[in-house]
């Protein structure tokens, strides 16, 4: 699928025929640091044949913040902002095609759900939801409204996994057979998660659900297949009230409000009231109920084996991945800057990533002697991933994409279950089977 999909929601809005109200118009559902990737891009480099005509927020003092940002970085006028009992509202006022999700993960499926009811298409971060519940309310959604879903996972478009992708179509390897991927987090990127509202299983669904989706969702689409069993353990080793992590300098894992001016007008002073939300909270604190270690064993359908490691401590960030095949194995390896997510933290965070960072990929033939592959240089955030996105959701003219980069509700659901069925395998210590359950979403949908 490309873009045609979404370009055909905008049918979906009602609006009087002119050039200007041609445009498609999106709302946005939760204000904070997440927002700015789209609200920049529609009101930025796509303002021509975007526009943004609504925000919704828990928090009226956090919404004044994109509207400021509006006019003071664009020149463009507030837009109408409404609370979560005003969401209804949202989509008469403003008649958006399309609401884009990025609320708390565990609000996902409340949105959605409640988007296309009221006619609306939906473009959803990562991940869909954190339940198996929120997933079924989804997919009954769509299966009675027929709107779109699209979930915006950002790996799919950077240059390094869209390699590998392409290697691996073009039977480079051969038939793939086992995946190993290694993924971490130093403590400063995988701290951030435990002060903030993930380190709350209820509201997150943990590492494996709200960062690993993306790096579940990664392989999936690599290996064009979904997963069938999983087996996982998982600890709270480093941080919470017992944390081995207490044994260093406390301040080292304090957050510098002062390095982000932003996070302050976002989450502090009338925000904080608003909302009752701390954005820096004690990493080893009683409110932390999410493993900080973890590993998982799946079986796909198509037959391959995927381990799977995430830790959230270490002393650099990044992942070491290897797909091997019939006939060799592709070598993925990165280390990139931390990073913590923030709305206007931009040049800092560019400052960050470029000290130390590397990339490369070996490809390692049968018989034949190993080769590095000459991965091209991209900008921008996810290793390059996130403008190609960008330009493909909004863009007009995105060309055919022989890498099926668009997500749709089974590849969000995929992922998502991925991890929902290993955090129950952490919970009884037994594999879990996904088999049943996404063929049971898949035929909610008519596609059998």
């Amino acid at each position: 699928r490309t873009s045609d999909s979404m370009t055909r929601a905008d049918a979906c809005s009602n609006r009087p025929d002119s050039t200007a109200s041609r445009r498609r118009r999106y709302a946005v559902v939760g204000t904070g640091s997440r927002v700015v990737m789209f609200l920049d891009a529609i009101a930025g480099d796509y303002r021509r044949t975007s526009e943004l005509v609504g925000l919704c927020d828990i928090s009226p003092a956090r919404m004044q913040w994109p509207n400021r940002r509006l006019r003071e970085q664009f020149d463009l006028p507030a837009v109408p902002a409404f609370s979560d009992a005003q969401f209804e509202r949202m989509p008469e006022v403003g008649r958006p095609g399309v609401v884009i999700v990025t609320h708390v993960d565990a609000l996902h499926q409340d949105y959605v759900v409640r988007a296309m009811q009221r006619g609306c298409d939906v473009i959803c971060e990562k991940p869909l939801t954190t339940t198996l519940e929120g997933l079924r309310a989804i997919f009954s959604a769509i299966g009675q409204t027929r709107r779109q879903l699209r979930v915006s996972f950002n790996y799919r478009y950077a240059p390094h996994t869209t390699l590998v992708r392409d290697l691996i179509q073009r039977g480079a390897i051969g038939r793939p057979l086992a995946v190993d991927l290694q993924w971490v987090l130093d403590t400063s990127h995988g701290a951030d998660y435990f002060r903030r509202w993930h380190a709350e299983m209820d509201l997150s669904g943990g590492l494996l659900v709200h960062k690993a989706t993306h790096h579940f969702d990664m392989v999936n689409w690599w290996l064009g297949s979904v997963p069938q069993r999983v087996f996982a353990m998982g600890d709270l080793r480093f941080y919470g009230p017992a944390g081995l992590g207490r044994s260093l300098p406390r301040a080292a894992f304090a957050f510098d409000w002062s390095k982000y001016p932003d996070q302050d007008q976002l989450y502090r002073g009338q925000a904080l009231v608003d909302s009752g939300y701390q954005r820096d909270r004690d990493v080893f604190g009683e409110h932390v109920s999410i493993p900080d270690t973890m590993a998982v064993t799946t079986r796909y359908r198509n037959g391959v084996i995927f381990n799977y490691s995430l830790q959230a401590y270490s002393p650099w960030e990044g992942f070491r991945a290897a797909v091997t095949g019939a006939h060799g194995r592709l070598e993925l390896f990165s280390r990139h800057g931390s990073h913590i997510l923030t709305a206007t933290g931009d040049a800092a965070l560019a400052a960050r990533q470029s000290a130390g960072e590397e990339t490369r990929l070996t490809l390692f033939p049968m018989f034949e002697s190993p080769r590095d592959v000459p991965i091209p240089h991209a900008e921008g955030a996810h290793g390059g991933g996130d403008p190609v996105m960008l330009e493909q959701i909004f863009s007009e003219n995105f060309p055919p994409d022989p890498f099926g980069r668009w997500a749709g509700p089974i590849d969000g659901a995929a992922s998502a279950l991925l991890g929902i069925a290993a955090n129950e395998s952490i919970r009884t210590g037994l594999p879990v089977d996904i088999d049943p359950i996404l063929d049971n979403l898949s035929h909610s949908l008519g596609h059998g």
